[in-house]
């Protein structure tokens, strides 16, 4: 089998809305599908001019049946929903004090790794973001 790239990744989100706002305003995606699907609001978000999409979903169907939708969600609120993303960026001090700026909760500040600099973020679900110009 040989495969290429990811063109998709999701993360749990409680509030689509809000979450559109988050990724599209704050931190400057670009909306890739904004779908009712009717039974589900297939809601991608991606880095402009990239074709790798994100999927902002809300637990439940058809992903879960209705209990564990609610246990996902009652993990996701306690920021323990295990989704996490990373973002590439030349600049890693601007990128930083952009979203400082911007109200994004930061959660370790820039600094220099094995790999190259890099500084950690959430969004308003717990989702770990990471920022980094990666040089290893």
């Amino acid at each position: 089998m040989k495969l290429s790239h990811t063109r998709m990744s999701s993360i749990f989100v409680l509030d689509q809305d809000e979450a559109l706002d988050f990724y599209v305003n704050k931190l400057g995606l670009e909306v890739g599908t904004d779908a009712d699907l009717g039974f589900m609001r297939w809601l991608t978000v991606r880095v402009p001019g990239d074709n790798r999409e994100i999927l902002l979903e809300r637990p439940g169907p058809p992903a879960q049946d209705p209990g564990t939708a609610d246990t996902v969600r009652e993990l996701v609120a306690k920021g323990a929903g295990g989704g996490w993303l990373a973002f590439q960026t030349d600049d890693v001090d601007a990128a930083y004090e952009e979203l400082v700026a911007a109200g994004v909760e930061i959660t370790d500040p820039p600094s220099d790794k094995d790999y190259g600099r890099d500084f950690g973020a959430r969004d308003p679900f717990g989702n770990g973001l990471r920022f980094g110009n990666v040089t290893a």
